[in-house]
């Protein structure tokens, strides 16, 4: 009886703890004057509300608030569309063991409005998810936004031995006036 007892506070204890490593979001990037602020409670590993408040751009713009898939876990500002005013992105992973990264965007329209921006889903490129299991890490650089993962080999089960695969992507336009990301490039880096 001792012993079902130990185990049930082992599991409870374990679940608590893993529970306890996924952090409530509630930060403010800026660049310069101009930026978000970000909260998001992560709560749920597979729905939660994200409310974004835009910082020292036109009156004109309102906060925001919208549901994500998964859980929230870094955000990037950086002006991705060229338009001189920093756009938000929220990297979100979910998926099984919540390893699978995916972007939402939300770009400045010149500051006085927000533009979704669409994120590619991996898996319609063929060539780009061959041996993508997820772990993503997401970057900014010179207005790109680059992606990066473990590539896993056939075979490969816990360890990724084929090297990482970084994606490059560049905001355009896309169908009926919307604005997506497109690949500029990609290429592998061996460890």
């Amino acid at each position: 009886m001792l012993k079902i007892i130990f185990l049930v506070l082992l599991i409870t204890g374990l679940s608590v703890t893993a529970d306890a490593q996924i952090k409530k979001i509630d930060t403010t990037a800026t660049v310069g004057s101009i930026g978000y602020r970000v909260q998001c409670s992560n709560k749920d590993e597979g729905e939660n509300q994200v409310s974004v408040s835009p910082k020292g751009f036109d009156k004109e713009v309102r906060d925001l608030a919208f549901m994500i898939r998964g859980r929230l876990r870094k955000i990037l500002v950086d002006d991705l569309n060229g338009d001189g005013y920093p756009d938000l992105l929220l990297c979100i992973y979910g998926g099984i063991n919540g390893e699978i990264g995916n972007i939402t965007c939300i770009a400045s329209s010149g500051n006085k409005s927000f533009v979704p921006v669409r994120f590619p889903d991996i898996y319609s490129d063929l060539k780009i998810s061959e041996g993508y299991k997820g772990h993503d890490e997401f970057t900014t650089m010179i207005s790109t936004l680059m992606q990066s993962f473990p590539v896993y080999k056939p075979g490969d089960t816990d360890i990724a031995t084929g090297g990482t695969r970084v994606v490059q992507y560049k905001i355009m336009n896309g169908e009926n006036g919307s604005l997506t990301f497109k690949v500029l490039r990609f290429y592998e880096k061996k460890d």
